[in-house]
């Protein structure tokens, strides 16, 4: 069994992107433990920045550019990791053990699938996680998900989550990880 949400990210009060018209991201948790995210971004997409793809590799502070997030906590854990996806294919994992507190993780086996497609007015960013590599719990357990975005388009950089729970974009604030993966059943 598969259990799939579709889910509209907004942007953060403070940035007010014309370039951006909307970002949705479709998640599907499946008992594989495999956590596959599409990121689809709609707008005018010769106005953003986009990087251009490359090998994939680990790279640092991607959030400076144009990158999708995501954020994974089990359920009730103050632990998280956070991954990052550039459009260029390049990608990054940190591992908290609370807010803000913790480092990257330079782990080849968290090495995260991406696919990216674009049009004129739309930028598709695919990406599967396997919950395994996280830990044994990851796969069996409810989890906390952030799902984030930050675009930088000729008029600035914006800032898009499921939610915003502070004045300033915060995606590690753990009032922003709102969306609630149940795991699934087992695959018949």
């Amino acid at each position: 069994m598969t259990v799939e949400h579709c889910i509209d990210l907004r942007c953060h009060p403070s940035t007010r992107p014309e370039a951006v018209r909307a970002i949705q991201v479709l998640v599907r948790r499946s008992a594989s433990a495999e956590l596959q995210m599409t990121f689809r971004l709609d707008g005018d997409i010769p106005r953003i920045w986009i990087p251009s793809p490359g090998l994939p590799r680990i790279a640092t502070q991607l959030w400076h550019h144009t990158c999708f997030e995501a954020f994974i906590a089990v359920e009730g854990q103050p632990a998280y990791h956070e991954f990052n996806f550039a459009p260029s294919g390049e990608w990054a994992v940190y591992a908290f053990c609370g807010y803000r507190n913790g480092g990257p993780l330079a782990n080849e086996m968290m090495r995260p699938h991406v696919a990216v497609r674009s049009t004129g007015s739309r930028l598709e960013l695919d990406t599967l996680v396997r919950l395994d590599v996280l830990s044994a719990i990851h796969p069996h357990a409810s989890l906390r998900i952030g799902l984030s975005a930050v675009i930088e388009a000729c008029d600035g950089l914006s800032y898009w989550a499921l939610r915003h729970p502070a004045d300033q974009a915060d995606f590690h604030d753990a009032d922003g990880f709102a969306l609630l993966l149940e795991p699934p059943g087992p695959e018949w």
